[in-house]
């Protein structure tokens, strides 16, 4: 047996990443060269460490409890991970188990195999949330998605061509990737966007995560935002338009205004910045935050609000060199926020747990919406308007948490309407059809789900091969696509169904 510090301290970064720690992931990740470790990503399973400390505390137990004639005595209780790596305590529960052995003789067990059917027994840390069966005539085959295989890595987000049905991707393995789904083919063309970096005179793959990609408008451009530091330009066709740098640090997020001439990126630098999108300068940079801007949302074409582990919300202008509206009241960094459909309503997730409703009319916060037991990842609002069911009806908003469920918000009144309950880890991604009827989720237990909006009953389930990033609809809603940490993307198409 034997293994490297690189192979430890990758299991640790990918530990950090998949908790939610990012920005933690990325120093860590800097400072133990995980981009020159040479270890394929797309092939580690998700909760890789856990997964061993699990397998390591089940052998100290056995070690503590297993006896010279290969008979076991029952821990009278459990031990804890702490516990398993303090020789002392170790050496008191072999005593504790010895004496027992001595005192009941008759409550000596054999070690029986568990029935498996030829299946891994999986082992879980806690109790996982209630109702997680899901039923087998709302499953989706394998036969009926269609998977794209090419990343080399983990794909952390996906995105359809809001006029054609050409779905972007956005990867570890330093490219993002456009596959063409129009003609409903299983092995569509793909376009490999390679991030490269200038180095002596010659460009070289940057080695850097794709974390953020957004389509313009009318799907003629895509923009990413890298760890790289650089925000880029494409063609829809594959060819690179624009490189953005200006970020001192790798960009989490990055956003189009609607009309398509500006560039919304906010970076591990602090800041965030507006990019003239036809020349690819920039046209104001907001140094407002006083760590990381995690996510940035345009409210107008010129207006925009941005969010950061600092705990604070800004709403800033064009052209303004102070935030017009400075938002407080999370009590940990804030992961995303998103305006209303109409620009009137800011919602904001945190890691304390809450969401919270914010009006430019007022400096508290409308609603403080608490019932997830865990960090909340995001959040969006359903669409309204006359392509939906019901243009009139109350905005609903979806947030995704590490506690496993997806929640529905009714947010005129300020209360829950629907918990979602059938996954079994931490939910990435939501979100809705374009006609609102429809949520889909995604979640580290591999699943992406389709829920009713109106009921909150299932409707289409779909487990794939590894732990889900981002989920997407096309612009007809007939479309889910899906990128998960095996470095497979895939589309399930509900008109097969």
């Amino acid at each position: 047996m034997s293994f490297s510090s690189d192979e430890v301290n990758f299991l640790v970064y990918r530990y950090l990443q998949e908790s939610g720690f990012q920005h933690s992931a990325y120093t860590f990740g800097i400072e133990s060269h995980i981009a020159q470790s040479n270890i394929n990503g797309s092939l580690v399973p998700p909760a890789a460490l856990v997964s061993l400390l699990q397998k390591g505390l089940l052998y100290t137990e056995a070690e503590i409890t297993l006896g010279e004639d290969g008979t076991e005595q029952r821990l009278v209780e459990s031990l804890s991970l702490i516990d398993a790596v303090m020789p002392d305590v170790v050496a008191s529960r072999q005593n504790q188990v010895n004496q027992q052995k001595i005192q009941n003789p008759s409550q000596i067990i054999k070690n029986e195999p568990q029935e498996t059917n030829g299946e891994e027994v999986p082992v879980t840390c806690s109790a996982p949330p209630e109702n997680m069966e899901v039923d087998s005539s709302i499953e989706i085959p394998r036969s009926k998605a269609t998977v794209l295989r090419g990343h080399e890595s983990e794909v952390f987000i996906c995105a359809w061509n809001p006029t054609t049905d050409l779905l972007a991707s956005g990867s570890g393995d330093s490219t993002a990737r456009i596959w063409d789904m129009g003609d409903g083919s299983n092995a569509p063309n793909q376009l490999v966007l390679r991030h490269c970096i200038q180095k002596g005179g010659t460009e070289v793959p940057s080695n850097k995560d794709v974390t953020s990609l957004d389509w313009n408008c009318d799907g003629s451009l895509l923009a990413t935002g890298s760890y790289d530091g650089y925000a880029r330009i494409w063609m829809n066709d594959g060819r690179l338009a624009s490189t953005l740098g200006q970020h001192k640090g790798p960009i989490f997020a990055l956003k189009w205004n609607k009309r398509g001439n500006y560039i919304l990126s906010a970076g591990v630098d602090k800041t965030t910045i507006i990019w003239d999108a036809a020349t690819g300068q920039c046209t104001q940079q907001f140094s407002f935050h006083s760590a990381p801007a995690l996510d940035v949302d345009w409210q107008t074409n010129v207006s925009f609000a941005s969010c950061s582990t600092d705990q604070c919300i800004h709403v800033c202008k064009l052209g303004y060199d102070k935030p017009v509206k400075s938002f407080q009241g999370h009590t940990n960094e804030v992961n995303a926020i998103k305006w209303d459909p109409q620009g009137n309503l800011l919602a904001s997730c945190s890691d304390d747990m809450t969401l919270k409703i914010w009006s430019m009319k007022q400096d508290t916060c409308v609603h403080d919406l608490q019932a997830h037991n865990k960090e909340i990842y995001t959040i969006k609002w359903s669409p309204t308007g006359t392509g939906t069911p019901n243009p009139n009806m109350n905005l609903i908003l979806a947030s995704a948490s590490f506690d496993s469920t997806v929640r529905l918000w009714e947010v005129e009144r300020g209360v829950c309407i629907h918990t979602l309950t059938k996954h079994s880890e931490p939910v990435y991604s939501v979100a809705f059809s374009p006609d609102g009827k429809f949520l889909a989720s995604g979640s580290f237990d591999k699943c992406v789900h389709i829920w009713s909006t109106q009921s909150g009953q299932l409707v289409h389930s779909y487990k794939g091969t590894g732990g889900i990033f981002e989920v997407c609809w096309n612009s007809r809603g007939d479309k889910v696509g899906a990128s998960a940490s095996d470095g497979s993307v895939f589309v399930l198409d509900l008109r097969k169904l």
